[in-house]
């Protein structure tokens, strides 16, 4: 029993929940409404904004200070699209910008002529999509924050009955006559009826289509109403003056409602004794009961009859009025979902014809009932596959009803590596070197992108100047700013011609793209197939794995990769994991590299032979060609020509003379490592010590050893020198890259064995 009574008192807690749905006055509406005008005058397309900003938020903007922005931002959907899903969906960074501007768009413009199709290919995730977004909507407009007013009637008996005294009287008189006459079973159906109505003080009719209360109020005094209700507030002002609230006072209520309140102000002949009859509740969203959201698959039959009502709730209206025909309570499958949200999962078999249904509803706004015009104000949205467009090709009107909104496979590398993670575990990360998970990425997305970008060539001009990084076609390229990066790799020039307009093109391409190659599915299965084969526990995934996988395991994959990306892919690989082994390597001698710099600048002032005092560093310099030759050579590299390096010496010392030395240091009083001609060589010298800071390293076969034996005892036998320098890179790369211990002993390797220092020396 005690059981049952701490499992009873969790129920006691939904009593909240409960008084969230009650019903309310009128009266006590309009309070609400004066203090949260924005939450409860929403439309359905208002709440479906509000919805969706609230689950995904502000975007961000990587580059805020950008001029050329054309705000394509990064969205995170995981709270809209994954969290407490059964399925998750990921949205990559084109399809949540797309979404995003047209759900601004949806809420400015005049959206019920509209009906909303998610086109693209079998397994892109669309029916996953939709189911998700739907669950969040019902969530969200089931909550105080989503919560919206529908309109229930509350005919007062004890009121409406004064008036119909006589008329009561003559009803009893009947059955008196009636039983008098012998008729016993009439009267016995005729008195269990008037039981039923006399069961309650007033009969409650709720609005079928889920009406706002404010439609109650006649049109021609609404604006007033509102201004007198309404604080001066910035809601005001957007409410009297955008498009979005044109509704507000536009529309009318449903024709139940209208004839209801059109019967009632006939009888009592006075509007605020009708509107005390008028009460409001939440209205509560359902999609099992087709409540508020109605979803329908291709396989799902017509229903024999589109029309509903009440029989008993007719009669007991009939009874308080004495008129059956004043209102007439019926209505059709579309009230259900009147300011909600009507679903078609694929555009095929039974929902083809649903679809054509919808053609004059979505473009009049009204449905006919018998002879009652039925409002008809929802969302309407659908699902299509690219061969299901002929289906309704034939509709001419219909072309400019409709607003595609296209979901491809996902063409953003980092949202492509979060699929693998939410369907393997998160674990996979440990099994690859870093770089290489991203690289699979790059391999299935290269097979959905078109193979030439006008648009990158276009801005580009020459692909080869690039060859490092990129290949041919800047594909490569395409992924990077499909993600909102922009390379660092890129030139300064190509930078600033990186306009708004040139991003606009490219970003523009993606929508016919994404439609062929890989689908989500497949690379799943890819994945699966690749992970299998060379996750070991003592080796991670590297390049050459990869490689492998894609151009000899699987000759149709082969088949699917544009022609020449995967050399492309490597060699920008190669390079990049080589500059970080030599970024990790490379110890700054920092006062060594300023002290070079300038006593060359000092030098190159004075003649061959000549010694003198730097007045920079205060050291005695003997100025020979050696001296400068020598300095030179770590400025420009060591197989620099002769005459490239006088040419050099030429322009610097020009560059001192004339600008440096009275202009920057005299007039603008810098020091001489502030100044530009500084900075220059400073980056040259850097860059070239990096350059060749493996050299000594390439042919010593104990540093090789050394870097294997790395953390075992066999360590502790080699020299002091090369256990500095092992333990200094490995610590930077595990530090500046994150690699793990295992992973910078590997990535060491397979630099040291694949001789890339040797392979991009001969590429310069």
């Amino acid at each position: 029993m005690e059981n049952v009574k701490k499992a009873l008192q969790h129920l006691k807690r939904t009593k909240n929940d409960w008084d969230k749905h009650s019903t309310i006055s009128f009266e006590e509406f309009l309070k609400i409404l004066a203090d949260q005008p924005s939450t409860v005058i929403r439309s359905i397309f208002q709440v479906f904004h509000d919805m969706i900003k609230t689950y995904i938020g502000e975007g961000i903007d990587e580059y805020p200070n950008d001029p050329e922005s054309i705000n394509y931002v990064y969205y995170d959907c995981s709270r809209l699209f994954n969290e407490g899903t059964d399925h998750p969906f990921f949205a990559d960074r084109l399809f949540a910008n797309r979404l995003m501007n047209q759900v601004e768009a949806m809420r400015r413009g005049a959206q019920q002529n509209k009906i909303y199709i998610f086109e693209g290919p079998h397994g892109s995730g669309k029916s996953t999509f939709l189911n998700n977004l739907l669950k969040k909507f019902e969530e969200y407009a089931n909550t105080e924050a989503g919560s919206r007013f529908e309109i229930v009637w509350r005919l007062n008996r004890k009121i409406l009955g004064r008036f119909n005294e006589n008329a009561t009287l003559s009803v009893f008189e009947n059955l008196l006559n009636l039983q008098n006459e012998g008729f016993q079973e009439q009267f016995e159906t005729l008195k269990a009826r008037e039981a039923l109505l006399s069961a309650d003080d007033h009969i409650e009719v709720p609005c079928p289509s889920h009406d706002s209360p404010l439609l109650i109020v006649p049109k021609n005094l609404r604006r007033a109403f509102l201004d007198d209700l309404l604080d001066n507030t910035e809601f005001k002002w957007k409410l009297f003056t955008e498009k979005e609230y044109e509704w507000v006072f536009n529309d009318t209520c449903c024709t139940i409602c209208e004839s209801l309140y059109e019967a009632l102000l006939n009888k009592l002949k006075n509007p605020m004794k009708v509107f005390e009859m008028v009460y409001a509740r939440p209205y509560q969203f359902s999609r099992r009961l087709g409540e508020g959201i109605s979803v329908f698959n291709p396989g799902d039959k017509p229903m024999k009859n589109n029309i509903f009502t009440n029989s008993i709730l007719q009669n007991r209206i009939n009874h308080l009025l004495r008129d059956s025909n004043q209102v007439k309570y019926i209505y059709s499958q579309y009230a259900k979902t009147n300011n909600g949200i009507y679903a078609l999962m694929d555009i095929k078999a039974h929902n083809t014809d649903r679809l054509i249904e919808l053609h004059n509803i979505i473009s009049e706004g009204v449905h006919k009932v018998e002879d009652i015009e039925e409002n008809v104000n929802s969302l309407f949205l659908a699902l299509m596959n690219p061969e299901d467009k002929k289906n309704i090709q034939d509709i001419q009107s219909f072309s400019d009803r409709i607003e595609y909104i296209y979901i491809p496979y996902v063409m953003d590398l980092n949202t492509e590596v979060e699929i693998y993670r939410n369907i393997f575990g998160r674990h996979i990360d440990e099994s690859f070197l870093p770089r290489v998970l991203h690289n699979f990425a790059r391999v299935i997305i290269s097979s959905r992108l078109n193979a030439k970008s006008e648009g990158l060539l276009e801005w580009i001009g020459n692909p080869g100047k690039y060859r490092l990084y990129c290949d041919e076609n800047l594909l490569l390229l395409k992924m990077e700013i499909y993600t909102g990066h922009i390379p660092s790799w890129l030139t300064e020039e190509d930078r600033k011609r990186f306009t708004a307009k040139r991003r606009k093109r490219i970003i523009s391409e993606s929508e016919t793209e994404g439609a062929q190659g890989i689908s989500g599915r497949d690379s799943i299965k890819i994945f699966n197939e690749f992970y299998s084969t060379y996750a070991k526990q003592n080796k991670l995934i590297d390049m050459s794995n990869l490689t492998n996988f894609f151009t000899k395991s699987n000759q149709r994959l082969k088949e699917t990769i544009p022609k020449g990306f995967m050399d492309s892919l490597l060699r920008m690989y190669d390079y990049t994991v080589l500059q970080e082994v030599k970024e990790s390597l490379y110890y700054y001698n920092e006062k060594q590299i300023s002290q070079d710099i300038q006593n060359y600048l000092f030098a190159i002032n004075f003649e061959i032979g000549s010694v003198e005092t730097n007045s920079y560093t205060g050291m005695k310099l003997e100025i020979t060609e050696d001296f400068l030759e020598n300095i030179e050579k770590r400025i420009l590299g060591a197989s620099v020509e002769q005459g490239r390096r006088i040419t050099f010496r030429e322009d610097t010392q020009k560059e001192y003379a004339s600008n440096t030395l009275p202009q920057e240091i005299l007039i603008e009083g810098k020091d001489i490592t502030e100044t530009k001609v500084f900075h220059s060589l400073h980056e040259r010298y850097v860059h070239n010590l990096k350059e060749n800071v493996l050299d000594p390293f390439l042919d010593n076969k104990n540093f090789r050893r050394a870097i294997k034996d790395y953390h075992t005892d066999a360590f502790k036998s080699y020299d002091k020198k090369i256990r500095n320098d092992v333990t200094y890179l490995i610590s930077n790369l595990c530090n500046n890259f994150h690699y793990t211990e295992q992973g910078a002993r590997e990535i060491c390797m397979y630099v040291i064995d694949n001789e890339l220092a040797r392979k991009f020396k001969a590429i310069h």
